[in-house]
């Protein structure tokens, strides 16, 4: 599920880090602000955030080596 422009601006999310992974990121900030940023309460949205953000990295980097490699 990717967010809209709506519910990115409705969560306050900065325009820097509106990408792919922004649904994680909102469910993320939530889960901090409901448990007062403990570190420990959250960790598992976190670690889906992160996760997104590397298979996004590494389907970006490999659409990039396709672009390089039909030049």
């Amino acid at each position: 599920m990717i967010a809209t422009e709506e519910e990115m601006k409705a969560a306050r999310i900065p325009p820097a880090w509106r990408d792919v992974c922004a649904h994680v990121l909102i469910k993320l900030n939530e889960c901090r602000r409901e448990n007062y940023y403990r570190m420990n309460k959250c960790q598992e949205l976190r670690h889906e955030y992160e996760k997104c953000q590397y298979e996004d990295h590494k389907r970006r980097e490999a659409e990039y080596q396709k672009q390089h490699e039909e030049k």
